[in-house]
């Protein structure tokens, strides 16, 4: 028989952590109850009871420690079991005390208010309880030497077992150059990731179920600090894991979360228009370790980013507590205009545009519309019978729409957005699609993916180094008799693969006039660009594209759609058999897989305009 004292010592604390919460929600139902640690008036927590199962607690006080700051949740209490973390917060960034450089005060504060906006302080007395019957909002405000202010908001409505959440920055954070909120929980109360389809979800893949970004059982990283490997022992060796590799492009996903034993925890993502990247853009969303199930909410992210971040945006989002169940109704949030949240635009606060279709489409393709302009971004997808979309629930503004073909740009125009309006536009005609152009022969499809080349299809869930992907080093290419799939890779770089080869047969009178080499890229790294040798005729080196962080490395392929053309002059080229290589070039340095790389999209051969 286990007497309590033989319990680990994390056992006893999760134990107690549960009464200590779970106490207050006794005394009143939907209410803050304030608690002094230690006695001490100036270390406030705000213990919210949702009147739901959910009970979380929010430290008011700086107590030194960025692992456990001012703002964090510190505990999470659903149906009387704990599922915060211990040793380190639930927490925006590593902590709301360390967003800006030189800053570690943070203001705290906890309100009730009812339907009409009337606002009720939580107590200043230890042990002090308001009670409400419609919300709750703690809100916390930082601000950098420079004058700008980060506010975060826990929001609560009665009887929802959820933690409604809002960011709005008007200086993105400087401390990790992003803006992000991490929940972990103890690994035991939620050892599983989310099921397949979801983000962050089971990779299935030969047969075998896992979560890429789940890290029990390697034994140490194989690239910086964040991609994992396995030990020679282990029957997976050889195999990589990573968080970069829960990621899923941003329009394909709604739910992010895991489950344990009774209980599913998930964020529900809201319409990201505050993000920067666009409706393609990938980045870490998860990661599962011998301790903690971290679900990271991210609100934008440098890694592989391709534009500038957005401020002044209201960007909200849930944390919502399930039985298990994937949640598939997205909670009403209109009760958060009688909130008085900075940044906040309402419904009727919004416009929409309207395309009646999309001609000059790829049968079988699928096609988005992005819209994007200092201030805010949106996608939505065209219909795939005649193209025709709306896009809904826009701030006001004026935006460049981009159709995308697959994820290539095929077509731009500008659009005005004005509140409470519809902007209208007749079919447009799509006339800047690669594709059109007759090519002599073309490898890949011009869709803005690698994903028809080798090792395509397994790019965003494991590094390039795994063993599972297939070789990168190719023979030449012979057009007419090789397959993209198998003959062609979905990546090169400096120092792994590089100088791949085409062979390629000219009739006569082909090669009387010159032919211009189109390259396409989803992506570079560390200033990479293709220069081409066509037989003995070798091209001039293109300008180097502005450096980026890693990204072929790290679960994407998505950069900056890149196109280069490099005219052949007839004289170079002969009847019968000619050979391209392809070279990455750079003044970068770099080995291996961190190496100068390019993504390729597709490679074609046409005659010149």
């Amino acid at each position: 028989m286990h007497t309590t004292s033989s319990r680990p010592p994390w056992a006893r604390w999760l134990a107690a952590a549960c009464l200590a919460a779970a106490a207050p929600a006794a005394m009143a139902a939907f209410s803050i109850t304030t608690v002094h640690d230690g006695g001490n008036p100036a270390k406030p927590q705000y213990i919210v009871d949702t009147d739901a199962g959910l009970q979380f607690k929010v430290r008011g006080y700086d107590n030194g420690a960025s692992t456990t700051s001012a703002g964090d949740i510190s505990s999470l209490v659903y149906q009387g079991i704990e599922y915060a973390d211990p040793a380190r917060g639930t927490q925006l960034n590593s902590g709301a005390d360390w967003l800006y450089t030189g800053v570690g005060a943070l203001a705290v504060k906890a309100e009730l208010v009812d339907a009409n906006g009337v606002v009720t302080p939580a107590s200043a007395a230890n042990g002090g309880v308001v009670t409400g019957s419609d919300y709750i909002k703690i809100t916390l405000t930082s601000t950098s030497t420079k004058g700008g202010v980060l506010t975060h908001y826990y929001l609560a409505k009665r009887g929802q077992p959820h933690i409604h959440m809002g960011t709005h920055f008007t200086e993105e954070p400087d401390v990790h150059n992003l803006v992000r909120f991490i929940a972990r929980v103890p690994i035991a109360r939620l050892p599983n990731g989310g099921p397949a389809g979801t983000a962050g979800g089971l990779v299935i893949y030969n047969g075998t179920s896992y979560w890429a970004e789940d890290l029990r059982g390697t034994n140490g990283a194989i690239e910086a600090s964040d991609v994992f490997g396995f030990a020679s022992t282990d029957p997976r060796y050889g195999e990589s894991r990573s968080k970069h590799y829960s990621n899923r492009r941003l329009k394909d996903w709604q739910i992010l979360g895991g489950t344990g034993p009774g209980v599913g925890l998930w964020f529900w993502r809201d319409n990201h228009e505050g993000d920067s990247g666009g409706p393609f853009y990938r980045s870490l969303l998860q990661q599962i370790t011998d301790t903690t199930n971290e679900l990271t909410y991210m609100v934008n992210y440098g890694e592989a980013q391709t534009e500038p971040f957005r401020l002044g945006v209201l960007n909200t989002y849930i944390l919502m507590f399930t039985n298990g169940a994937v949640p598939t109704v997205r909670p009403d949030t209109s009760w958060y205009g009688a909130l008085g949240l900075v940044g906040y635009v309402p419904p009727v606060g919004r416009g929409s545009v309207t395309v009646a279709g999309l001609n000059g489409r790829v049968a079988g393709v699928p096609y988005v519309a992005g819209f994007a302009n200092t201030k805010a971004q949106y996608w939505v997808d065209a219909d795939p019978v005649d193209g025709h979309f709306t896009s809904e629930g826009m701030l006001p503004g004026t935006y460049t729409m981009t159709i995308y073909k697959g994820e290539l740009e095929v077509q731009t125009a500008q659009v005005t957005v004005t509140a409470n309006a519809n902007y209208a536009l007749n079919p447009i005609t799509i006339t800047a699609d690669p594709a059109a152009a007759p090519a002599l022969w073309r490898i890949g499809q011009w869709d803005g993916t690698p994903q028809e080349f080798i090792n395509g299809d397994k790019l965003t869930f494991m590094h390039p180094g795994d063993v599972r992907m297939a070789s990168w080093n190719v023979g030449p290419y012979v057009v007419g008799s090789s397959v993209p799939s198998l003959h062609w890779p979905a990546y090169q770089w400096k120092d792994v693969n590089n100088g791949l080869q085409v062979q390629f047969t000219l009739r006569r009178g082909q090669n009387a006039a010159p032919l211009r080499l189109r390259v396409g890229l989803t992506a570079d790294y560390n200033g990479a660009r293709p220069q081409v040798t066509v037989n003995s005729w070798s091209s001039a080196i293109p300008p180097a594209p502005p450096k980026v962080s890693r990204n072929l490395t790290v679960g994407t392929y998505r950069g900056v759609n890149r196109l280069y053309t490099f005219d052949i002059p007839a004289s170079q080229l002969v009847v019968g058999t000619n050979t391209l290589t392809i070279n990455t070039v750079s003044g970068t340095g770099g080995a291996k897989f961190l190496s100068p790389g390019i993504a390729f999209d597709a490679i074609d051969l046409v005659p010149l305009p």
